[in-house]
């Protein structure tokens, strides 16, 4: 009998799976797909052609867990981009930020724009530190009818709050805006040009179904500006051999301290007697019983089709229901037989620009356009992208002087509107993404020798990503901290004892962290009489 069994071998799935079985504990991780990694998956999608299938860029993986786990003795190395975004304009202009011209290109648009960088940058970093520090961190959980758990909760509220007092009046006022105004607000206060408020903006709409005016996009914002790579604090890399590298390095750390990982391995439910899980059952048939039961999938893939309803309360249920769910992402891949040609700035010859975020969206106004488009008729006609080229910087993903990029394309809705099915506009929407690049780039479409799609279906049929989420829920302020997934459980801890989360539906949130699987790692050593992850 296994002391633990994992739903989900995703990287959080993974992270969990490892630091249990540090502890000392007998581990099974049960995957439904044929290869291990969840979204953060390297394939090969055209004939000599690899990438990273569905999440695609490194910044938020915790330092913390890459020392723990020693993932670069296990093939993890995490490369920086040589600029860090790269925005081509309509009017064939261009902005490059993250590189040591980044004030003179922003002061192109807007001397007074360039001349407040600095302060824009230390005030977020304030705030994305405080975010940084709380990430590794169990949320204080409501607690009913029990005094001295009710105790603890207390303490750890009180310490969260010193931690928020030392900001200052000024950094909690910023906190405050953060958390629940909206990033085109907050960006239109510090910002004059629309170029610099579209890079920076963007990050607020990323895998959120949203206008950037929206309250709350604001965090959004922010959740992406907490990462590092290399020690580097809020720098954007790329995985070399893709964010399977990522992946397969957590399965060796995991393997090599015991644990059991079965792929093509469905879980049909979880097993519950007297109150408690004690176990799951395959799609097989197969019962694999345990002493606690870890769920790496979706709040709502949970609750709503591996649980009996019969053992939840009722208030519970009606808020998973509701849970919100949906990031209006529809996510490519394309093999290319040349580099883009911008004609902002030409040339096919690798650049540093081609190492960047490649932003099309040129203003807020833009991406509030392609939200309200997408929600009446289904998808923007003018759509969100970001492309990385990420074999120039690998060049093990692509035969020599071809490269692939990845697109993950915004807004699209999870279900279009009238019941049609995605399945029949998939190829439409795809052909008007690469028509969207190739408007700035004349040579895109056709240089595009294969392509792989994924719609919102797609990215729930084959990933489990429900809606197409890549967050397994909004991030939003009704479902953070300790309402993620729902107020009352944001301690990793499910309604039913010995039932446990550990996806990014659980604090603190969505990108791949792995801060759920090491935090639930801690409280279910805890619980079971052993020492956890710090």
């Amino acid at each position: 009998m296994h002391d633990v069994v994992v739903i989900g071998g995703g990287h959080n799935g993974l992270v969990c799976a490892a630091y249990l079985a540090g502890s000392g504990f007998k581990v099974c991780v049960l995957e439904t797909r044929g290869t291990i990694g969840g979204a953060a998956v390297t394939e090969e999608f055209h004939p000599g052609f690899r990438n990273s299938v569905a999440a695609y860029t490194v910044s938020l993986l915790q330092p913390k867990i890459i020392r723990d786990l020693d993932l670069p003795r296990h093939g993890l190395r995490i490369v920086e981009r040589r600029l860090q975004n790269f925005l081509p304009l309509p009017d064939g202009g261009s902005l490059a930020v993250g590189g040591a011209s980044t004030r003179d290109e922003v002061a192109k648009f807007s001397a007074k724009d360039a001349g407040r960088l600095e302060a824009y940058s230390a005030r977020l970093a304030v705030i994305a530190g405080l975010l940084r520090e709380l990430a590794l961190k169990t949320p204080p959980n409501i607690v009913h009818g029990r005094r001295l758990a009710a105790l603890g909760q207390a303490l750890e509220a009180a310490r969260i709050a010193q931690k928020v007092g030392r900001l200052g009046l000024s950094g909690e006022r910023d906190l405050l805006e953060l958390f629940t105004g909206s990033a085109g607000d907050f960006l239109d206060r510090w910002f004059e040009s629309d170029p610099i408020k579209a890079v920076f903006g963007f990050d607020a709409v990323v895998g959120h179904y949203a206008s950037p005016y929206a309250p709350g996009s604001a965090y959004v914002l922010l959740h992406h500006a907490f990462g590092e790579v290399n020690g580097r604090s809020g720098q954007w890399g790329h995985a070399i051999g893709g964010m399977g590298s990522i992946t397969q390095a957590m399965a060796r750390a995991a393997t090599t301290r015991g644990v059991e990982i079965r792929t093509e391995c469905p879980v049909s439910h979880v097993v519950v007697e007297k109150g408690r899980a004690s176990g799951v059952v395959t799609e097989a048939g197969q019962e694999i019983p345990a002493r606690a039961v870890v769920s790496a999938v979706n709040p709502k893939l949970l609750f709503t089709r591996m649980v009996d309803p019969a053992h939840l309360p009722a208030d519970f249920q009606e808020r998973i229901g509701a849970y919100r769910m949906g990031s209006g992402t529809f996510r490519m891949n394309v093999a290319l037989s040349e580099l883009p040609d911008f004609s902002c700035l030409p040339g096919r010859s690798p650049a540093d620009h081609h190492t960047a975020g490649i932003i099309i969206a040129p203003s807020l106004a833009y991406m509030e356009r392609a939200w309200c488009d997408a929600r009446t008729r289904g998808w923007a006609r003018e759509p969100v992208i970001e492309m990385l080229i990420p074999s120039t910087l690998d060049d093990s993903l692509a035969p020599p002087g071809a490269h692939v990029a990845s697109l993950f394309c915004q807004h699209v809705a999870p279900d279009l509107p009238g019941g049609a099915s995605w399945d029949d506009h998939r190829e439409e929407v795809a052909d008007l993404m690469i028509a969207t690049v190739d408007a700035y780039a004349p040579n895109f479409r056709r240089s595009v020798v294969g392509r792989q799609i994924l719609s919102p279906l797609d990215l729930e049929r084959t990933f489990g990503l429900t809606s197409g989420d890549i967050f397994h829920g909004a991030l939003d302020a009704g479902q953070l901290f300790s309402a993620r997934p729902v107020l009352g459980h944001a301690d990793y801890r499910a309604p039913i004892p010995g039932l446990y989360m550990c996806s990014a539906g659980t604090h603190p949130g969505g990108g791949v962290t792995g801060a759920p699987g090491h935090n639930a790692a801690r409280e279910i050593a805890r619980d079971m009489g052993r020492r956890g992850p710090k």
